[in-house]
């Protein structure tokens, strides 16, 4: 018989809050997160704006070596992390480490390496590259770092799905505490990819949106005048746990994570399955897996990116597999406020969909204004909802085809 997983703990760095209680607070509130890039002259980009973590000075953290010796992606990781164990009262010397795994993942890891390191090519040639080059670009490095800071002996290990990543990393994470391999299991994802070739790459996609003279307006999902998503960075880290370990320790119990569903779409590179179908399957396996009935979902954090097809698909999806429920039940998408933040998408909002089922508030979509004639269901438009939620699924899909569906419960 497979264990129960609950989430016992939960921390974030994101670009509208550097803790879990700013962030929720401007979360409910309908904060934007987008500004114009400040991290580099992107004066001569089609895009000229992100959601960027605001405020973040890592020597609040870390030593000055210390910094030196790690990406930003890997920063964020590291803070997300310590609030999250902070947060589930885990008293590091009265557990067997040797049963604490981590599964953290980045879609792409060290952006900010890489770009120094062109520079210094360029500059100087291929002998000035620095020996901590490759530990500090690799994506798995958080995973490992975060298992040397506190001495996690178990499972350790990277997922790597684009913006499915580190949806895949809670829900192959839960997957170990099911069949035993591990008692807790530090999962989560971390993003800082708005560089010069972060924002230059998903221009030549024409991905982004160029809403330049507005950038707070610019992420807005399921309206007609969506123009492209808008690039997030930042982290976001859950602590998943036996159900029994957590019981015996006394731990706070936030929610259940119930269920999980992954599906390929095999079908293109960057769009997503004609009509969705692939979410369709997601989403019906996470539902089997947590065996509910579909009407049972009050609440689905979307993927909802802001782009043309993501949103016109994941709304077939829904209205696929729930028939009349999809009209009953609210869809909203955090990325209006948070932007997207690619492979650490998936874990932040996993975070909002558990502190949905905490407060019984639901985020809202802001900008939606307009909406799409072909995306006609309840988004939360421009102000958060209160409403009883006792199930909720969090989407999150990837360039390649992958798709994550994960369903928790709330914990009573």
């Amino acid at each position: 018989m497979k264990k129960r997983v609950v989430v016992t703990g939960i921390g974030a760095v994101t670009p509208i809050g550097l803790n879990i209680n700013e962030f929720w607070k401007n979360l409910i509130e309908g904060k934007s997160g987008a500004a114009y890039i400040t991290r580099f002259d992107a004066s001569n980009f089609d895009t000229k704006f992100a959601c960027e973590v605001k405020n973040f000075d890592p020597l609040k953290y870390f030593d000055k070596k210390s910094v030196q010796r790690m990406d930003l992606f890997t920063q964020f990781a590291f803070v997300s992390t310590e609030e999250a164990i902070q947060n589930s009262q885990l008293k590091l010397d009265q557990i067997d480490k040797n049963r604490v795994g981590v599964v953290y993942g980045s879609g792409i890891g060290g952006m900010w390496t890489w770009e120094g390191i062109f520079n210094t090519i360029n500059n100087g040639g291929y002998q000035r590259i620095s020996p901590l080059f490759v530990p500090m670009m690799i994506s798995d490095i958080a995973a490992g770092q975060i298992a040397i800071k506190y001495g996690f002996k178990g499972l350790n290990y990277a997922t790597t799905s684009a913006c499915a990543t580190s949806a895949h990393a809670i829900g192959v994470a839960a997957m170990h505490i099911e069949r035993g391999d591990a008692d807790i299991v530090i999962a989560g994802g971390s993003e800082a990819s708005i560089s010069p070739i972060g924002i230059g790459g998903f221009n030549a996609m024409k991905a982004l949106s160029t809403r330049n003279d507005a950038p707070e307006k610019a992420s807005r999902p399921f309206d007609k005048n969506r123009d492209g998503f808008v690039m997030g960075e930042g982290a976001a880290t859950l602590v998943l746990e036996d159900y029994e370990h957590a019981i015996k320790r006394g731990a706070p119990i936030l929610a259940e994570l119930v269920g999980f569903g992954f599906t390929a779409d095999a079908y293109h590179l960057t769009a997503p399955a004609p009509g969705g179908e692939g979410a369709v399957r997601s989403m019906k396996l996470c539902i089997e897996d947590a065996k509910i009935k579909p009407e049972e979902v009050d609440y689905i954090n979307a993927h909802g990116t802001s782009t043309y097809y993501n949103d016109k698909s994941e709304t077939q999806a829904i209205k696929t597999l729930f028939g009349d429920h999809a009209y009953k039940l609210i869809v909203s998408s955090s990325k209006s406020m948070t932007g997207h933040l690619l492979g650490a998408a998936g874990a932040i909002e996993a975070v909002v969909t558990v502190l949905t089922l905490m407060n019984d508030i639901i985020p809202p979509t802001i900008n939606l204004e307009e909406p799409d004639p072909e995306c006609d269901l309840n988004y939360a438009p421009n102000k958060a909802v209160e409403r009883k939620v006792n199930y909720a699924i969090s989407n999150a899909f990837g360039f390649g085809g992958h798709n994550v569906s994960l369903l928790f419960k709330k914990y009573q």
